[in-house]
């Protein structure tokens, strides 16, 4: 996934993206703040969850946008091929654009870092099951996520 083509919705979190530096005597090198980590509700505890994903094919129909309008939401795979990241602008009204639909083939080495309030589908696994890692600020309330069903599905193809 392209970083520049990912920024208005958040942060690609990968190794070598920034300035690293040496680290466990030598043995590493440490890229610090890979990605924006952001929380508006002072309760809110940040919930480190391992989400498994059964894996999908392309094209995909996108049925639903979600957000999480106080906290940035950030996926690290742990076992994973490639998967899809599908983002949408907001309206003017706060709701969704699903006619601006954006969509990134991500790799194995690769994380994602949604801004607070950006609307995405949830994580798609394409050709294997994988397993990630999410970190998002949660106190059980109705501002951990917001789901919203698209009026009429939209169709995430494969560029060749």
């Amino acid at each position: 996934m392209d970083p520049a083509a990912f920024a208005p919705y958040g942060d690609v979190v990968s190794a070598g993206l920034g300035p690293g530096r040496g680290a466990n005597h030598g043995t590493a090198v440490r890229f610090d703040h890979a990605a924006a980590l952001h929380s508006t509700r002072p309760g809110a505890l940040p919930n480190l969850a391992v989400f498994r994903s059964l894996p999908a094919t392309l094209p995909f129909r996108v049925r639903l946008l979600e957000r999480h309008p106080c906290s940035t939401q950030v996926f690290l795979p742990l076992l994973c091929a490639r998967y899809l990241v599908v983002t949408a602008p907001s309206r003017p009204d706060g709701a969704p654009d699903p006619s601006r639909l954006a969509a990134f083939l991500c790799g194995p080495g690769q994380g994602v870092g949604y801004r607070v309030g950006v609307w995405h589908h949830p994580i798609v696994a394409l050709d294997a099951p994988a397993e990630l890692a999410m970190l998002a600020w949660e106190d059980g309330g109705p501002g951990d996520c917001e789901e919203v069903d698209l009026e009429e599905a939209v169709m995430v193809v494969e560029e060749r």
